[in-house]
């Protein structure tokens, strides 16, 4: 065994998520570890009228959600890609899929970080050789490891820079198709302030921009976990809202935005919560470090202000 990793490849998947649930059950009871405080605080934002009941309890199933996606992907890269497809179970609206992929300007696979993503990535590898891009994650080990999970697929890696960019506009220009992440916190060069959940918020504009430029087909996808635990669900979803290829960006990435809340919205529990993707607030040093009374006015104040636009118009 080159990698310790490996060893996720001996255990069965029960037996992980079994392990999954007791890190999940320890992480709660202790609310001020880092993973709880982001999820209580991005609920706050992103759903100020759920109560406090429900906010707890969907902060639970975020937190058990996220512990068992992460075994889950590791399981995912230390087996072979057949062992990922078959825990894909069904397939909603494929068709959404299979014509996007005929497009000859190519197709652009809108991936948030909803459910369990790698697991879908071996499914979705069948259709052919997409370009992805990858950035390498902290330790040599673990990187290692993941990286040799991803080389097992049909996929070219590129680094995530103006390379990476490079080549999967060529790749579009050619017909092929990538898959990309959208709702990670950007460099503030490559985001524009636009809400996100009505928070305004720095989001990236590289999707756009690369819709723009090559009038590619969108495609949603979402992995999601079935509730009796027999696998998985793949979700596809229709982008086809024209500002979604608007040339400015900060129109074209609202559409994106308002494109993921709704997917996020029919699985909010599978939706990685525990990420800070209000880093970046206007005229907010740190929206994470504000009391609850803080961010509810905050929360309330954006969401009020933008059902006011949305009557407007």
């Amino acid at each position: 065994m080159n990698n310790p990793y490996q060893l996720f490849s001996h255990l069965p998947l029960s037996l992980l998520r079994i392990m999954a649930r007791m890190v999940a059950w320890l992480i709660l009871l202790m609310p001020s570890l880092s993973i709880n405080r982001s999820v209580h605080r991005n609920l706050q934002l992103a759903y100020p009228e759920l109560n406090a009941q429900e906010r707890r309890q969907l902060h639970r199933q975020t937190v058990l959600n996220q512990c068992l996606t992460s075994v889950e992907s590791v399981k995912s890269w230390a087996m072979p890609p057949d062992w990922s497809i078959k825990q894909i179970h069904t397939i909603h609206n494929q068709d959404i899929l299979t014509n996007a992929l005929t497009n000859p300007n190519g197709m652009l696979a809108i991936v948030p970080h909803l459910g369990t993503w790698e697991m879908m990535n071996a499914w979705l590898n069948q259709f052919g050789s997409p370009t992805i891009m990858y950035k390498p994650i902290k330790g040599k080990i673990s990187n290692d490891f993941v990286l040799q999970g991803r080389q097992r697929l049909n996929a070219t890696l590129v680094p995530t820079d103006a390379t990476g960019v490079k080549a999967i506009f060529k790749t579009l220009k050619s017909g092929g198709f990538s898959i990309i992440l959208p709702d990670h916190v950007p460099d503030p060069s490559g985001g524009v302030v636009v809400p996100f959940f009505n928070i305004p918020t720095l989001s990236s504009t590289l999707t756009p921009k690369l819709a723009n430029k090559t009038a590619c087909a969108l495609v949603g996808l979402a992995c999601i976990r079935r509730d009796d635990n027999q696998g998985f669900d793949i979700f596809c979803y229709q982008l086809d809202d024209a500002n979604l290829y608007h040339p400015d960006a900060t129109i074209a990435t609202s559409a994106l935005n308002l494109t993921m809340q709704a997917m996020i919205n029919e699985h909010k529990a599978h939706y990685m919560w525990g990420y800070r993707r209000f880093k970046y607030v206007p005229n907010i040093n740190n929206i994470y470090q504000l009391s609850d009374d803080e961010l509810q006015k905050i929360a309330k104040h954006y969401h009020s202000t933008q059902d006011i636009s949305h009557e407007s118009r």
